[in-house]
């Protein structure tokens, strides 16, 4: 089972049109508001290496119930086809 973890800021628009999405198609998923959780951004950055938002992050276990390497996409725009097909699997 897939976990969705979502780090955004409010002034980001891609940011806005992906939560958007997301409830409209009723997904799950933790939000991690950069501006009201600014220790945060470390966390990011160590996942993914960059500050950029939308950052999806998905977390699932493996056979063994082990956690996997986090799954990351930058952007939902650009991402969209790649990000819809693993929605369909949450």
């Amino acid at each position: 089972m897939r976990k969705l973890e979502l780090y955004t800021r409010p002034t980001c628009s891609d940011c806005q049109a992906a939560k958007a999405y997301l409830k409209e198609q009723d997904i799950p998923y933790k939000e991690y508001d950069l501006s009201k959780q600014p220790e945060k951004e470390r966390e990011l950055i160590r996942i993914s290496g960059a500050r950029v938002v939308p950052a999806f992050v998905f977390y699932h276990k493996s056979f063994l119930r082990r956690l996997q390497k986090p799954q990351v996409y930058i952007g939902f725009e650009n991402n969209f086809s790649e990000l819809k097909q693993i929605f369909f699997e949450l």
